[in-house]
């Protein structure tokens, strides 16, 4: 039976004769992310990443040692299959890697905040909450340096065309006193700059969260950037600390890499304690993209 349309509206209609309803701005969301945490805290973590690295340091020692000759083998390698045109790209996408490598290090943070010792053993087969997510994250981050290397090679093509690599040796005049030179360093530098931004805050906790909770990998992707963005005066920060420190160790032909990649790993489990707190309430994982069944 078809409805009386001659009916009177009820009396609460919002668009009884004839007015439209108000527009009022949405209910503010509480940003579960944000801690306000002054810009200083991040040496802070960096204090405690160097206190965690000298508790039982043999462990943490050994780590940046394996590190060290890991980098140094593909270094070596790179130069042999004369792919040194890669070396750049190689470096600057270390960083990209970084976090899931460390991976060893915030275990054995995470067992000193529980009283545990830990053994170099249990640093190297570290078995994550999440199980096979870790492995796709790997997998993500793989594809995000592959493109990151692409890129540069992309940039060096449009700037000297399509010419061999002219070596090491003579790429740094290249770059430092030509007007091309100059050129391909600023659209690199911009172009880096973003690949190392974005791959910072979606990898940066991601791993620790991946460690310690029960949830997907683009999850922890999502919630990683949003601990970045809604904390970004300390995780700016943060990120100028571990600039300068991997820095410092490619200056030192990457023997810095020994001490400094375990005292950053440590101290970015701080990071992550101090922003993600305890993890989501009532003891549920916390999804962006996938939601459980």
């Amino acid at each position: 039976m078809l409805s009386d349309h001659s009916a009177p509206p009820p009396p609460d209609n919002p668009h009884a004769d004839g007015v439209i309803p108000k527009v009022v701005p949405p209910l503010p969301r509480e940003k579960s992310h944000a801690r306000n945490l002054p810009w200083r805290t991040a040496f802070d973590w960096l204090r405690a990443g160097w206190s965690d690295t000298w508790t039982n340091p043999l462990p943490s020692l050994l780590y940046g040692i394996g590190v060290f000759i890991v980098s140094a083998f593909v270094v070596w390698f790179l130069f042999r299959l004369e792919f040194d045109y890669a070396l750049f790209p190689a470096l600057a996408g270390f960083m990209v890697l970084g976090p899931l490598i460390a991976n060893g290090l915030y275990e054995k943070s995470r067992r000193l905040e529980k009283g545990e010792s830990t053994r170099y053993l249990q640093m190297v087969f570290v078995r994550p909450r999440s199980g096979r997510a870790g492995l796709f994250m790997g997998v993500l981050l793989l594809g995000l340096f592959l493109l990151w290397m692409r890129a540069a090679v992309l940039i060096y093509a449009l700037f000297f065309g399509m010419v061999a690599f002219p070596g090491t040796s003579e790429i740094v005049p290249m770059l430092f006193f030509t007007p091309t030179g100059w050129a391909l360093l600023l659209a690199g530098g911009i172009v880096g700059a973003l690949f190392a931004a974005f791959a910072f805050a979606i990898s940066v906790f991601a791993v620790p969260m991946l460690l310690t909770e029960r949830t997907d990998a683009l999850s922890a992707l999502g919630i990683s950037m949003a601990m970045v963005w809604n904390n970004l005066p300390v995780m700016l920060a943060w990120g100028a600390i571990v600039l300068a420190l991997f820095l410092a160790s490619v200056v030192t032909l990457g023997l810095g890499l020994i001490l400094a990649f375990p005292v950053l790993g440590h101290a970015t489990w701080h990071a992550y304690r101090a922003i993600r707190g305890d993890g989501p309430k009532n003891g549920k994982s916390e999804r962006m993209f996938i939601q459980p069944a």
